[in-house]
């Protein structure tokens, strides 16, 4: 089983270099060989984040002139070769055993599609911590009622998924009309009707908290929770517009 790691960036000069040395140094120490590629799509940045990635050794850096995250993930999906994707912001860093999970995960339920976990939010204040986990959790029950009781969708985390190639094709890759709110639930809500989504504590990701910054806690929050509702009940975001953080 191949796990095709893909990263999209959009000036990341800041975060890049600490992202892929997480994946590379995870890599490296594998108790067991596996077959695994980085992909950074490049998302017309302006900054030097191509010329931090070219100095990693392996890493295939893929171009998508046309902006958008989700249009960033369709183009390292196409230039992929995987068995399972992985979608990694490029402002996250992995903890110690993500990839073992990953292969843990999909290699013990066939009927597995879709693997995510939660953020953990570096440098936020206690009180955002806090908020943060009281989110998840009610997240984690909507998504355990909408899967296998309403079956009308589910929960992934965007930075922080990882999809079974063959399912993704079934359901004809990514909503690329969509260019970042509510990018996670269309494919949770999609990916669901091909099989079982899987969002577990287990499975975190280290993540910067500059949109919280950005916008503050509440606002940001809000954007998130109106888009995940708004996909669930009318299988389209409610904002179109989104602002890059950088």
């Amino acid at each position: 089983m191949k796990l095709s790691i893909v990263i999209p960036a959009y000036n990341e000069e800041k975060y890049i270099a600490r992202c892929l040395q997480s994946v590379i140094t995870q890599i490296e120490t594998l108790e067991t060989v596996r077959d695994i590629e980085i992909i950074v799509v490049n998302n017309a940045s302006a900054d030097r984040t191509v010329e931090i990635a070219s100095e990693f050794t392996g890493v295939l850096i893929v171009d998508e002139n046309e902006r958008g995250l989700v249009k960033a993930r369709q183009a390292g999906f196409v230039a992929s070769s995987g068995d399972l994707i992985a979608n990694v912001d490029a402002d996250t860093k992995l903890p110690p055993g993500w990839i073992d999970k990953v292969f843990l995960e999909f290699e013990k339920d066939e009927k597995l599609v879709a693997l995510s976990g939660p953020f953990i939010y570096t440098h936020s204040s206690k009180i955002s911590a806090v908020l943060v986990a009281f989110w998840y959790r009610v997240g984690q029950v909507t998504h355990f009622i909408n899967q296998n009781i309403l079956r009308n969708g589910a929960m992934l985390q965007g930075g922080n998924f990882v999809l079974r190639r063959s399912a993704l094709e079934k359901i004809g890759g990514y909503d690329t009309s969509i260019d970042f709110w509510g990018e996670d639930t269309d494919v949770a809500t999609r990916i669901s009707k091909v099989g079982k989504v899987k969002f577990t504590f287990n499975f975190p990701i280290y993540t910067s908290a500059r949109r919280f910054k950005k916008d503050g806690f509440l606002v940001a929050a809000w954007k998130y929770f109106i888009n995940y509702v708004w996909v669930l009940l009318f299988r389209k975001p409610f904002l179109k517009e989104y602002e890059e953080i950088e």
